[in-house]
């Protein structure tokens, strides 16, 4: 199983990104999708999570409705829209796949790195 993230660079406050995540190795279309961020000397934090179908999203409350997240089954890629960006946004950002009827996420990718300048 492999997460591929990308997306990440330095951008100024307010700036906007897309991060994409490249999942293989895995029946995709069943698993539950999630971002996640680390920033430096703070403990990972969920960003946002996508249920298999698209139907349901969840987005952690600092970034609701400045964040959002997608994916395409076909082409087994979840994406996190980031929009007017803060420093405090400054992180690595990580995707996970949650299988079905599982409490945690199994799998992990190496993460993207989001850096806002003020």
């Amino acid at each position: 199983v492999q997460l591929q993230a990308s997306g990440g660079g330095l951008v100024q406050a307010g700036g906007s990104l897309r991060l994409s995540c490249v999942v293989s190795g895995l029946s995709f279309s069943s698993y539950t999708l999630g971002w996640f961020r680390q920033a430096p000397g703070k403990n990972r934090e969920s960003v946002a999570s996508i249920a298999p179908n698209g139907g349901e999203t969840y987005y952690e409350p600092s970034v609701k409705g400045r964040f959002s997240i997608s994916r395409d089954n076909a082409k087994k890629t979840v994406y996190l829209q980031v929009n007017s960006l803060k420093p405090d946004d400054t992180a690595v950002y990580s995707c996970a796949a949650r299988r079905p009827f599982s409490s945690g996420y199994g799998f992990w990718g190496q993460g993207t790195l989001v850096t806002v300048s003020s």
